[in-house]
């Protein structure tokens, strides 16, 4: 089965996905959007934009985490003083 590169025109997430004849076209992973344009892609081709917007991407996912947890915690924390 092909796996293919694809880019969302909505929301800029480019994700994988296996493409086999019989299946619909490819919808986005993060949002829904059925606009999505096929990557050409080469075998283990890695680009520097591309390894940037992965590590942009990670970082942001793991500030979102942190943050929610430094929420959830002062949270606890409120419920919690004085008892």
């Amino acid at each position: 089965m092909p796996l293919y590169d694809f880019h969302c025109n909505e929301c800029g997430h480019e994700f994988e996905a296996l493409v086999r004849p019989q299946d619909p076209p490819a919808k986005c992973p993060s949002c829904q959007s059925a606009t999505v344009e096929k990557l050409l892609s080469g075998f283990a081709l890695h680009t520097e934009d591309r390894h940037r917007a992965a590590v942009a991407d990670s970082r942001k996912r793991q500030i979102a985490k942190n943050k929610d947890k430094l929420v959830a915690e002062e949270e606890y924390r409120k419920e919690h003083e004085g008892h």
